[in-house]
């Protein structure tokens, strides 16, 4: 049964860097760190500041996270490092390569809010936040009652603004001191404190079940705020920020033309004190222009005083001593900015002026002449400074226009009328705490320290500005191009760095910082996107060290989601704020819906141990904000209540603001209010202005939207569906995944005036699935007759006119919106309720509570209760009964447990050809295509791509929903099979019954459970029917064995010729059509889907290059002794067939397929328990002379070790034959010279040879096809001679048996041949002999040039490496690199001396190895080409009809053996050596677990084109791929 901890994986990948990735964790969750396939096998270290269980954090103190390897192999494909998360926050993580930082990124752990007496859990989705302006609460002793109104609305948390002292301005943002609470909330008798203010929280927070947040202000303080007089240097001033001055000199010369204005000075020139159009602005402009650009001459500020810098020039000419140095390269003459920006006091870099004007004599004609040259360069520059500062300009007066016309003309802004010093013409920059001055006096102030530090910058906000850039430092020229958006109440603060920079500013506000935190459970980030990423994350460690679940809420205004992330994951921000005011219509309203949170309805389980995906930030999704216009005035007093309502059931967290539900037809603004809210009266009227009640506005309502809510995200709603009805009607549907009950809430939004729009009476009829228990609420914007809304001087009070009718939990016929629900169906077990509708005006919501049909309902019960057994997740919504199928009774493992290998090859494989042959075939997806295989394993491919994604559009589900065919067709396919088989189907069809009575929408999610059940269960069941190896084994190794379950079947017709009926645990099973016992031994596809059925099946290489690792490293070990006596009896000339053709239609044209099979059987006899029993083993012999015909099993049969020694024997006498019914009928492309076949033993080298130019008996076995390119008949690679991998073959044979006969197992000594009419006898000791004696001196390319064992020097590329033959008709081939030496290191390592192979091997590694495969050629080869196209038929002979099958596309089967030889050789060559190869094999088959894993066919190709691309023409899963590298992970 699947645990239930909730684990997330991280994948580490190299350089990979995540820091604008957000990850989303709770707490209590597991976070695995894994190695993805790049850094396998390296050394990676990972490191975290989450801390130790127990310490506190430190965000600078990181530590070294353990590796744990589960399975305690070599390979890394299970290693991990994990964090048990129990802490909330946001902490960083970084790995390390080897001493190289290799990439790093965040994970956000989300707080856990607790509230009431019991300390119950509130989920974030649950919280519904109203937002207070503190300053409107009144008295402290008065605020209860005000309050009160949020907790009688239903919300559970309160935003307060700051409650600090406010500045003058009396803006709730602007504090004049950060740490004193506001004055104006104690009495003259009474002072209020901090302490009281915790004590209300902590009765809101137990006895309300309200918690509170409040908002911390880190950017700006009050311009009167005390303490920054007495600490300047907590600002940005005109002492530590000089670069400041032009702009506070432009700054000033504003104010003073503002002044002007209003004293009418201006009037003649055309601007009076009232701007009220086109010509005043122009005027303004002009003016500006003309006026006071040129008196204040800010390019000054960056310009180099010429005629000084020329006398010092001439002065430095004139000495006798100076020197041009001649080092570097010529540098240009740029102007060095005065880093106190005076006046003209630029200066250039008089060592460049001298090495750029030499003169050419030291007449005073030259020198004038140099200082010429310099005036004029200098005077070019000052003159480019110039210009820039005309674009400076430029932007000032358009800037300065713009926020002229928002503040006076536009119809949306403030109008503030006429130009006052209280309301000048631009808001001011600086602070000016001095009197009246001339402008040209004010300017020496700034050179004054003890003054100049008094000038201030203010505060604000800069359109489209890079949010991670701080618009007052140097560089940014923010303030001087007047783009700043500037509030004029506040100073900027200046944190620098790091605490040390400005020492008091840190402390005053860690302070405050800790007051909030002392007091409050949750803080908001007040103007988050300009605050320093460094600051807020200083401050809020220091608020989560007092509140360790520190709720944290922000609005970011950056335009990116990446930038959002930045700040999300630096600084562990818990809910970020949306706004539902930026949607321009009710569909767009729909979409932030879906956007912000759930997942579709009817979304797959997931699974409990699963990758960590890329999150979006949690949202806090507000119906308005305190910054956002009046939605009454932007769109219309009826949206209220709709607007709310589709906010509200969004799955995530909700909010709103005072005044909202009270309907106050305006804007409360932040900085002009100063009137009280209204407080809560139950008994209050409408026309009551101070009180309110659940008549007023809409807070009847939005008291039941609050506690569905919460219901919905306490119950676990968390599916959802958004559907415009119209363009007014939005239908959200909240679904609960394990109840299957769903909220769908119909909302008729107004965002036009239904008084002066027009809106149709018809409302479109609307289908709700299921059935219709209640209508949770039902409410309409209604107008009653009281006095019309006036504005209170005293309350904030809204529009008495305007109310809802409310009517909660009725049932459906008795609603006054519903005018008939009709019930239809909609296929078999499907009914939907048709609505239709006659009160839904503008403004109106009706929210139903739906079930499943009862009948759908019990079904959906009772699949959940019989799927516990795979996971506890279905518990919930789980329903016990006792009449369902006897099948079911019975947990699905016990059905599974009697399976074989062999019937689980037919349930969870076979494709497309290997079902044919049953006469079935694949299941074909309309719009799509067919699944790669027939048994569960093509079904669970497409799922895992799908369920991920919760792609529910996707075609396969399209399938699904449609009808019942794919679900009949898996259940049909097994039951029509008989036996173990049909019982697997049989449980399925059981499951199947209820799945079909479920409405269609569900059926995919089900349909997955089902099989993810199923199909993990039957895996699991083949691996304990394998190896120790296998079982105890890594993901990678577990998922790779199951190549050995996908490729060894049994078909409806027998691949393999019978064995011997003498022989014992041989398979039989009935003939469905004879109903005869039949031998039903298993055979091993070649590849899928290319060869695997028919006479295609079965080839000798393949099934035994590929039999240990797909049988003995597997523990299959009957099967493989079966597959090696079955071809035993096929031995005829010595050879054993390469196609088998079940014998009868084998082909013996191959000369390495009998020496893999002789290496199997050494592996069988060394892996094997009593593996040796196999040589006494009868073998039927089919063909017990050359030219017999076949006989039947069982006729004549011989222990195995008299077919080994035939074999031996055939080999050292010659073999030469000529193929049966040579021909085209046996093969179309063969030259007639091709089907003469030899092989024999070389009397003096004792090497194995054979094959002639016109035939390929090895594995690289290429014909030529094309007549185009005349390269039919003619093989690619024909590799006559000695093969170096037959000849390592016969070498481990030979001395293996020589082994064998010295401990009498093997009965024979020697071989006896026929030469020259006399008997000769070879022993096994000479023949071994003459192999060692000769191989190394015969195949090793020498280093040395003057070797004289080298018979062509002229044909010599490479030194160092191992020949692929030895002695081949055309010579230079045996000089070509290839990969085979590979395998001859591994089978016979004795040929080989240790430096020379480590040497070869390296070559191959740099030359031949690609990231999946091995290059089957050297790249330097001239007939090289890395791309298998067999479709291709052209003029070109090396390529035509994929004539370069073997030249150069990378084969994946020689990787196994290149790694096993490099293990192998690298522990001989030390330990040093031995490591780094580690390295090597464990980041090559991490490589391979990649591909696997991605598969869909869940195997490892044949081959892929160059540098690992895919190749079309490859099969898809290949045995022998699939083989080397278990036996390599077997090697591990």
């Amino acid at each position: 049964m699947e645990h239930s901890k909730q684990i997330r994986i991280l994948l580490l990948n190299e350089m990979e860097k995540l820091e604008k990735t957000l990850f989303r964790l709770e707490q209590g969750f597991e976070l695995q760190f894994r190695l993805g396939p790049t850094l396998q096998g390296k050394a990676v270290t990972v490191y975290t500041n989450y801390p130790f269980p127990g310490e506190t954090f430190n965000r600078e103190k990181f530590r070294c996270l353990d590796w744990e390897n589960p399975t305690a192999r070599e390979d890394d494909s299970d290693k991990y490092c994990k964090l048990n998360l129990q802490q909330c926050g946001s902490f960083q993580y970084y790995f390390l390569q080897g001493t190289e930082k290799s990439g790093g990124g965040y994970i956000v752990v989300d707080p856990v809010l607790r509230v009431g007496a019991d300390n119950h859990v509130l989920p974030l989705d649950c919280v519904t936040l109203q937002t207070f302006l503190a300053k409107c609460l009144g008295p402290f002793d008065e605020w209860e009652s005000r309050l009160r109104v949020a907790k009688e609305a239903g919300y559970n948390m309160i935003h307060f603004t700051p409650l600090q002292t406010l500045g003058l301005s009396r803006s709730c943002y602007s504090l004049a001191d950060q740490l004193e609470l506001n004055p104006d909330f104690s009495r003259p008798n009474q002072k209020c404190t901090w302490n009281d203010v915790g004590q209300l929280v902590e009765k809101l927070k137990k006895e309300w079940n309200i918690l509170c947040i409040t908002d911390v202000v880190y950017n700006h303080t009050a311009t009167n705020s005390k303490w920054i007089h007495e600490h300047p240097e907590s600002a940005y001033n005109l002492v530590n920020s000089p670069h400041l001055k032009p702009a506070w000199v432009l700054d000033r010369a504003l104010w003073h033309f503002s002044c002007d204005i209003a004293d009418g000075k201006y009037r003649e020139k055309g601007i009076p004190v009232l701007i009220e159009n086109d010509h005043h602005m122009n005027c303004i402009r002009k003016i500006v222009w003309e006026e006071i650009f040129p008196k204040i001459q800010l390019w000054e500020f960056f310009q180099v005083d010429v005629t000084k810098a020329v006398e010092q020039f001439r002065r430095l000419l004139t000495q006798e001593n100076w020197q041009v140095s001649k080092s570097g390269p010529i540098q240009h003459l740029t102007i060095i900015q005065d880093p106190e920006y005076r006046r003209l006091s630029c200066t250039v870099d008089m060592s460049i002026a001298l090495a750029t004007f030499i003169p050419h004599d030291n007449g005073p004609a030259a020198i004038e002449e140099c200082c010429h040259g310099l005036r004029r360069k200098i005077e070019e520059l000052n003159s480019e400074k110039h210009h820039l500062m005309s674009c400076h300009q430029d932007q000032a007066v358009n800037c300065l226009l713009g926020n002229v016309f928002y503040e006076r003309l536009a119809g949306h802004g403030p109008k503030l009328g006429p130009v006052t010093r209280k309301h000048p013409l631009v808001t001011r920059y600086f602070t000016f705490p001095f009197g009246e001055m001339p402008l040209s006096t004010e300017e020496s102030i700034i050179h004054l320290p003890d003054k100049a530090c008094f000038l201030m910058a203010h505060n604000g906000w800069v359109m489209g500005d890079d949010p991670l850039r701080n618009f007052a430092e140097p560089g940014s020229n923010v303030y001087l191009r007047r783009e700043l958006i500037c509030w004029g109440d506040s100073v900027k603060l200046r944190y620098g760095s790091k605490p040390e920079d400005c020492p008091y500013l840190w402390a005053h506000m860690k302070k405050y910082t800790e007051i909030t935190a002392t007091y409050f459970q949750g803080v908001r980030l007040d103007n988050c996107h300009s605050t320093p990423l460094h600051v807020a994350e200083y401050m809020l460690d220091a608020a989560r060290k007092l509140q360790p679940n520190l709720y944290v809420v922000a609005e970011l205004f950056t335009g990116s989601e990446d930038l959002d992330n930045v700040f999300v994951t630096r600084l562990g921000i818990s809910s970020l704020i949306r706004e539902a005011m930026s949607a321009y219509n009710s569909h767009e309203e729909g979409r932030l819906v879906y956007r912000y949170g759930g997942e579709p309805v009817g979304s797959f389980v997931q699974p409990c141990l699963r990758p960590l995906m890329p999150a979006i930030a949690h949202a806090l999704f507000m119906d308005i904000t305190h910054d956002n216009e009046c939605p009454i005035v932007h769109r219309s007093t009826y949206d209220a209540l709709p607007s709310s309502t589709i906010v509200s059931m969004a799955c995530c967290a909700s909010g709103s603001t005072r005044g909202y539900d009270e309907l106050v037809p305006h804007q409360i603004s932040v900085v002009a209010e100063e009137r009280l809210y209204t407080k809560w009266n139950p008994g209050a009227l409408p026309s009551n202005t101070g009180d309110v009640s659940f008549q007023s506005g809409i807070i009847a309502a939005r008291r039941a939207i609050n506690k569905l809510h919460q219901e919905l995200g306490a119950k676990g709603f968390i599916q959802v569906y958004v559907d415009q009805v119209d363009e007014d009607i939005v239908a959200v549907t909240r679904h609960c995944p394990s109840t299957h009950q769903s909220v769908v809430a119909v909302s008729r939004t107004a965002f036009r005036n239904p008084k002066t729009s027009f809106y149709s009476k018809e409302v479109p009829q609307m289908c709700i699935p299921g059935k219709i228990e209640e209508v949770v609420l039902e409410a309409r914007t209604i107008e009653r007759n009281t006095k019309p809304y006036r504005k209170d001087e005293n309350s904030i009070n809204g529009m008495p006119n305007i109310t809802v009718e409310v009517r909660e939990h009725i049932q459906l016929n008795e609603s006054k919106v519903v005018k008939q629900a009709g019930v239809a169906t909609k296929g078999p077990n499907e009914y939907i309720q048709e609505i239709e509708f006659e009160n839904l005006s503008p403004g109106s919501v009706i929210i139903f509570r739906v079930s499943l049909d009862p009948h759908a309902q019990v079904a959906v019960g009772i699949l959940r209760s019989h799927l516990t057994q795979f996971s506890p997740h279905f518990k919930s919504g789980s329903l016990a009964v006792d009449n369902s199928d006897p099948i079911l009774k019975v947990p699905f493992a016990s059905v599974a447990s009697n399976l074989t290998l062999a019937e689980l090859n037919q349930i969870l494989y076979r494709c497309e050809s290997e079902e044919q042959e049953d006469g079935g075939g694949c299941y074909d997806i309309p719009n799509w295509s067919p699944l790669k295989y027939a048994g569960l394993q093509g079904l669970m491919s497409v799922l895992a791509e799908i369920r991920p994604k919760n792609d529910l559009g996707h075609p396969f589900c399209e399938n699904l929903r449609s009808g019942d065919w794919m679900i009949d067709y898996v259940s049909g396919r097994l039951i029509s099979r008989s036996g173990n088989i049909a019982q697997v189907g049989k449980w399925l069809q059981a499951m199947f019954f209820y799945l079909k009575q479920i409405p269609r929408y569900l059926i995919p999610c089900y349909f997955d459970a089902i099989l993810v059940g199923a199909y993990t269960t039957l895996l699991d069941t083949a691996w304990k029917q394998m190896s120790s190896f296998v079982q105890n084994g890594s993901t990678f190794v577990k998922h790779l064995s199951l190549g050995s379950v996908q490729m060894c079947g049994v078909g409806r017709c027998p691949s393999l010729p019978l064995l011997s009926p003498s022989l014992l645990d041989v398979p039989y099973r009935l003939n469905e059509v004879t109903k005869e016992k039949e031998q039903c031994c298993v055979s091993v596809a070649a590849g899928l889907p290319h060869f695997s059925s028919g006479l295609f099946r079965c080839w000798g290489r393949d099934t035994f290059i590929a039999l240990r690792g797909m049988l003995l490293v597997t523990g299959r070990y009957l099967e493989a002794r079966n597959i090696i006596l079955a071809f035993a009896s096929t031995l005829r000339h010595g050879l054993i067939p390469n196609l088998l053709g079940e014998g009868t239609y084998a082909r013996y044209n191959c000369r390495d397929a009998v020496w893999w099979w002789l290496q199997c059987i050494q592996d069988y006899g060394k892996m094997v328990p009593n593996g040796l029993d196999i040589l006494r083993c009868p073998v039927s012999r089919m063909y017990p002379t050359d030219d017999s015909a076949p006989l039947p099993a069982g006729t004549l049969d011989q222990p195995l070790f008299e077919v080994i020694q035939e074999a031996m024997q055939r080999h050292m006498q010659g073999i030469q034959f000529r193929e049966r019914n040579a021909g085209p009928q046996i093969d179309r492309n063969m030259k007639d010279e091709g089907f003469n076949i030899t092989a024999g033993i070389d009397e003096k080298t004792g090497f194995v040879y054979g094959g002639n130019r016109l035939n390929c008996g090895t594995w690289m076995d290429k014909m030529g096809e094309s007549d185009r390119a005349r390269n039919r008949g003619i093989p690619a690679t024909p590799r006559d001679g000695s093969a170096v991998e037959i000849v390592g073959l016969c070498k481990s044979t030979v001395r293996w048996l020589l082994e064998l006969s010295k401990k009498n197992i093997f009965p024979y000594h020697e071989v006896r041949v026929k030469r020259h009419g006399k008997v000769v006898t070879v022993s096994y000791d000479e023949w071994n002999r003459k192999i060692q004696d000769n191989f190394e001196k015969l195949f090793h390319v020498s280093e040395d040039p003057s070797d004289p064992n080298e018979e062509h020097p002229d044909l010599v590329h490479k030194r160092g490496i191992y020949k692929d033959s030895y002695r081949a008709s055309s010579p230079w081939c045996d000089y070509q690199l290839r990969p085979n030496f590979t395998i001859a290191m591994v089978v016979a390592p004795e040929l080989f001396t240790a430096e020379k192979a480590w040497k070869a091997l390296e070559i191959a590694e740099k030359k031949l190895l690609g990231p999946l495969g091995m290059k089957t050629l050297d790249p330097d080869d001239m007939v090289y080409c890395g791309v298998y196209d067999n479709a291709l038929d052209n003029d070109n002979y090396n390529l035509a009809r994929g004539f370069n099958y073997h030249q150069g596309p990378e084969w994946l089967w020689p990787i196994g053996y290149f790694l096993r030889a490099k293990l192998y050789f690298s522990k001989v060559m030390g330990p040093e050596t031995a490591a780094k190869t580690m390295f090597l094999v464990k980041n090559v088959l991490s490589r391979h677990y990649a591909h696997l894993e991605r598969s869909p066919w869940k195997g490892l190709p044949e081959l892929t084109n160059e540098n690992g691309q895919y190749c079309p023409f490859s099969c898809e899963t290949q045995a022998w791929s699939i083989a080397t590298v278990l036996e390599t992970l077997y090697d591990l």
